[in-house]
């Protein structure tokens, strides 16, 4: 290993390795880019410095990892040009923006592949305010796991009252003893099982960030966890986090149980906090896993004398324009099962048309797991819904991993868990779902056009865990 923090604090990975935990990085304050004129994505090679060494060869947006936070306002447009320096083909996809689906930006279903030295001119209106971000979406277990994402902000139309606003972008590197990304993607291990899990967290791409803040100051923290694999349990402490928006979309301000909020791959979450620190203090910020704890970053309290006792409550944030309507008594009802992966029962699987042994799916073309009996992409969709019915979509997990379920051009509602009725679960785009579980998703398809169901663990939809549905 070379000279770097992990040979100097070689315990940090260590305890990744052993626990699957991983190391955060540190604080890096990234420009945003407004959004008022055209913007420039390049997707190209770069060499940044990830605080694990002497710099770090990754594929970034500009040059940076995480791309520039591109930042615009409710309702306006956005331009974004990609422009693919890459020896690969690489597009873009908005995730959680409820966009035309020409725009979405999913290979061979909405666009053709952006190939290398071209170009494409991504154009379209944010309904929704909230915290989003953007990724490739062409071998995306590769792309976004050696650097090829950012954030999308779209802001309220009337500033939310608070003092200042933080992102915080979490990722999971697995790094070599060199301190280079692992060239190891998409090995049957990591397909079959958990995902790729690193040994090295960024939280904006640098490691274990002291951030400054200013007693009694009003902070909204703007999270989002871009990994491969990872879930993520962080828990702020010596503060009191109240929740506000969840994947974009927003919440009943409500205080988050021991400080703790959990994102899975792909998920984002909006806290306010109060800085109610001394100058000079600490606010940890930890990353809580079942084998143990691991300090990411700290607000840490400059000089002042402002006070130092809570605020009141948050205000709501403003709803968005969904369709919150969902006539379950009509609804459109399918059922999704997911089988396969390490220790599980699935025997064969459709696949281009055959039904193919499991030993030949994974030998032949690395698929693990399917989904209705079928691995990898589906010639035809899972089901065809004309515009503006509800759907209720049962998923049953019947795999012994956790998979987080993304839906394309909509948000959701889990209604029922387990069998349990959720009569009052939040929108969402992205959910968690853990081995075994079964979890009964309602939403109103209001979206015409092809859209992705798939794992966000993106090793699991890399080895077949993809479908997608038409709303005509």
């Amino acid at each position: 290993m070379n000279r770097s923090r992990a040979a100097a604090d070689p315990g940090r990975r260590r305890f990744l390795q052993g626990s699957g935990a991983a190391a955060i990085a540190g604080w890096l304050s990234w420009p945003a880019v407004r959004a008022n004129d055209d913007v420039v994505l390049s997707a190209s090679p770069a060499r940044i410095d990830l605080g694990a060494g002497d710099g770090t060869d990754v594929w970034a947006f500009n040059g940076a990892v995480p791309g520039p936070t591109l930042r615009v306002r409710q309702g306006q447009r956005l331009r974004a040009r990609l422009e693919n320096r890459l020896d690969a083909e690489s597009p873009v996809h908005w995730h959680g923006i409820r966009i035309d689906n020409a725009m979405d930006g999913v290979p061979d279903v909405t666009q053709p592949p952006v190939p290398p030295g071209g170009a494409f001119l991504y154009d379209f209106h944010v309904p929704d305010a909230g915290t989003f971000w953007y990724h490739s979406h062409r071998f995306s277990h590769e792309q976004v796991g050696r650097g090829l994402y950012g954030l999308l902000v779209v802001e309220e139309e009337t500033p939310y009252p608070v003092d200042r606003e933080l992102t915080l972008v979490l990722d999971d590197w697995r790094l070599t003893e060199d301190d280079q990304i692992a060239g190891d993607f998409g090995n049957l291990r990591d397909v079959s099982h958990g995902g790729r899990l690193g040994n090295w967290i960024t939280v904006n791409g640098a490691s274990r960030p002291d951030i400054d803040v200013m007693p009694g100051e009003r902070l909204r923290l703007r999270l989002a966890n871009t990994a491969n694999a990872r879930i993520f349990t962080l828990r702020v402490a010596d503060v009191s986090p109240w929740v506000i928006a969840l994947d974009g979309q927003p919440v009943t301000p409500t205080t988050l149980e021991a400080g703790r909020v959990t994102l899975a791959p792909g998920q984002r979450a909006d806290l306010v906090v109060d800085v109610t620190l001394e100058a000079g203090a600490r606010a940890a910020i930890d990353y809580v896993h079942d084998r143990g704890v691991l300090n990411v970053a700290s607000l840490v309290a400059g000089a002042g004398s402002a006070p130092t006792t809570p605020r009141e409550p948050p205000p709501p944030l403003p709803r968005n324009p969904l369709i919150e309507t969902l006539e379950l008594d009509t609804a459109l009802d399918i059922r999704l099962v997911m089988s396969g992966g390490a220790m599980g029962t699935m025997a064969s699987a459709m696949f281009k048309g055959r039904e193919v042994p499991i030993r030949e799916l994974v030998r032949d073309h690395g698929m693990a797991w399917s989904m209705n009996g079928v691995a990898g992409m589906p010639e035809v969709p899972l089901f065809s819904v004309e515009r503006g019915r509800t759907v209720a979509l049962e998923i049953v997990n019947d795999t012994r991993w956790p998979h987080a379920m993304h839906l394309h051009g909509h948000h959701f509602r889990v209604i029922g868990y387990n069998g349990e009725t959720l009569p009052d679960s939040p929108w969402r785009d992205t959910t968690l779902m853990f081995a075994h579980d079964t979890s009964r998703l309602a939403f109103v398809a209001d979206n015409p056009g092809r859209w992705l169901i798939h794992c966000h663990m993106l090793e699991h939809a890399a080895g077949g865990m993809l479908t997608w549905f038409e709303v005509t």
